[in-house]
């Protein structure tokens, strides 16, 4: 079978990862496209991908956005009609979907956050959805989604870290203090979809942060901007380079972002974590701070619980992720 995998943003990269892998080892073949968003291109890089870049960010504005998602959506079908595909793959790639629907190629989207206003796009020209058990029926029914969905237990970060193996010289390889306390930050995606104001929160948690004592602060913008807007923090280090996501996180003494995956790597990994995100909290969060895995900041008045401090040794998976890749894989191929 011939599979076209879209990668439109960074943590697809590493959670198509281990699926790329099984898929080939069936004797798939897979050809990949990526998008100039966010270190995609230089993670596929990283692991060895090989792939064809279209397209890029449309940047804050919806406006750019939308036409930015039509401008690729057009690039990808011009793309992809001469190599007859069998199956378009995707985290909810909004452009290839469309594409594949304009080619009336089946695709297959996963997702894991109800919140997006986009899975009414995705979900409705699918041929299959696939998606936490966490995900709520009834959105998916809001969504077109009825009677083409499966799903899958726990979360999404724990397949691809299923294989994990940290690295014990991290610190010292990229020159992190190795006794230090370490908090990873990362900033909302204020610009998406679904999360459309800035976070006076995320503000006041970097003045409490940057008062914290004896303690490494290491930034992750998302954008060029973001790092600009933090340089007048002198506590702030700002991350000039794209660092191995999930030994980061697992050697991090605290991980904290606005929303989204590093989240979820960080809580997977057994690192004390904290989400400020401020919009609508996805049932995947919900799921993880029910069971104590994650801690949530919703108010300046939250802030004092976040402890800044070693922490235990030791991060652990609490699923298996390994029969999860099986399992996945399978679900996207019944999809032809």
């Amino acid at each position: 079978m011939k599979v076209w995998l879209d990668l439109a943003n960074s943590p697809q990269v590493l959670f198509f990862r281990p699926i790329l892998a099984e898929l080939q080892r069936r004797g798939h073949t897979v050809a990949i496209t990526t998008r100039a968003y966010a270190q995609t291109t230089e993670l596929a890089d990283q692991f060895g991908m090989q792939h064809t870049l279209v397209g890029r960010h449309g940047g804050r504005s919806l406006w750019g956005l939308a036409s930015e998602l039509t401008l690729r959506a057009g690039a990808l079908a011009r793309w992809a009609r001469p190599r007859r595909f069998d199956l378009a793959l995707s985290h909810n790639s909004y452009a290839q979907v469309a594409a594949a629907a304009a080619l009336r190629l089946p695709a297959v989207t996963l997702m894991d956050y109800e919140h997006q206003p986009l899975n009414h796009l995705c979900f409705r020209l699918a041929r299959r959805v696939i998606v936490p058990e966490s995900f709520p029926a009834e959105r998916l029914s809001a969504y077109g989604a009825r009677g083409k969905t499966v799903t899958y237990p726990g979360v999404k970060e724990q397949i691809y870290l299923a294989d994990f193996v940290p690295d014990g010289e991290f610190r010292s390889k990229e020159g992190l203090p190795a006794d230090a306390t370490l908090v990873v930050i990362r900033p909302p995606a204020s610009w998406t979809a679904y999360h459309r104001f800035e976070s006076d929160l995320f503000d006041d948690l970097l003045s409490y942060l940057g008062a914290q004592p004896a303690a490494t602060m290491l930034f992750l913008p998302r954008l060029p901007s973001q790092a600009d807007s933090v340089r007048h923090l002198p506590a702030i280090r700002v991350a000039t380079k794209v660092y191995d996501g999930p030994n980061l996180l697992y050697h991090a003494d605290l991980a904290i972002s606005g929303g989204g995956t590093m989240n979820r790597e960080a809580a997977v990994l057994g690192t004390p974590t904290y989400t400020a995100f401020k919009g609508k909290l996805g049932a995947v969060d919900r799921y993880l701070i029910a069971r104590g895995r994650m801690m949530q900041l919703q108010t300046a008045a939250d802030l004092p619980r976040v402890r800044v401090e070693r922490k235990p040794a030791g991060g652990q998976l609490f699923l298996d992720g390994q029969t999860l890749v099986g399992q996945v894989t399978d679900q996207i191929l019944a999809a032809v």
